[in-house]
């Protein structure tokens, strides 16, 4: 069984954990998660890191975002965590909705952005990938969490679960049943409309940067993260054979893997 940190709260309210010494490196969860969903990467990865994961706005132990929330309000609260720890400059890796965050924050703190991953992240989606996202937000809005986390885990681990998956798909439902109905709605509504929102961007990104997704993973495809990584002047880009959404919690040694080829970049 993963053990979780002591959970610590900054003056805004926001959660967070540590565990680790070395160069500091922030994890960002996705829509729907908590800092828990990072707990293979923050065990292997503490090993030789500081690790700093957080529950975004509306997650979790952290407050609500404002009602129109941007990409913005989400990559402020990383600015006021980082400014809270005293950290001048950091390594940021996210997933799907994390992604979009860790890139904003990138691209408005370039030099507190030592190393930017992004896993699993969202770009420039077709006419029928942002139907199907944008009928997920609308049933998010007219039948609450609880009716959408059959299908979500059946999206993200398979239908029926495998039963090797079945822990990890048990456990990525509570944070879905345990989240905030009013912050999963507002963060979902932003994630299911932001996919274009780095477009014309990405070429600012000067560090270090991997574009890290699933080979089967169609929300969040291998040809999202190569026009990604084809715009970004020092990017790598790569896709786990066999894997989907949730690889950082199903495919955790991959995963491991390919951060720590990033951080020694």
């Amino acid at each position: 069984m993963m053990r979780d940190n002591p959970i610590l709260h900054a003056p805004d309210g926001t959660a967070y954990t540590l565990q680790g010494e070395g160069e500091p490196l922030v994890l960002i969860h996705g829509v729907g998660m908590q800092h828990g969903a990072w707990l293979p990467q923050i065990e292997d990865l503490a090993r030789s890191y500081q690790v700093i994961a957080y529950d975004m706005l509306g997650h979790g132990g952290s407050p609500l975002p404002p009602e129109n929330a941007a990409l913005q309000d989400y990559a402020a609260q990383l600015e006021r965590l980082l400014d809270h720890l005293g950290l001048a400059a950091v390594n940021v890796a996210g997933h799907s909705m994390g992604a979009l965050v860790a890139i904003e924050f990138a691209l408005r703190n370039p030099a507190r952005t030592r190393r930017l991953a992004a896993l699993n992240a969202v770009f420039r989606r077709t006419p029928e990938q942002r139907t199907a996202v944008q009928s997920r937000a609308d049933a998010l809005d007219q039948s609450g969490v609880q009716a959408t986390i059959d299908s979500t885990i059946a999206r993200w681990f398979g239908e029926p679960v495998p039963a090797a998956l079945q822990p990890m798909a048990t456990a990525v439902a509570g944070y879905l049943r345990g989240v905030n109905p009013q912050g999963y709605a507002r963060t979902y509504k932003l994630f299911s409309s932001s996919d274009e929102a780095h477009v014309g961007r990405l070429h600012q990104l000067s560090m270090p940067t991997l574009f890290l997704t699933g080979e089967h993973d169609a929300n969040s495809s291998a040809q999202m993260s190569q026009a990604m990584g084809a715009e970004v002047p020092h990017a790598v880009v790569e896709v786990i054979p066999g894997e989907r959404h949730m690889m950082n919690v199903v495919a955790p040694d991959a995963v491991n893997r390919s951060l720590r080829n990033w951080l020694a970049a």
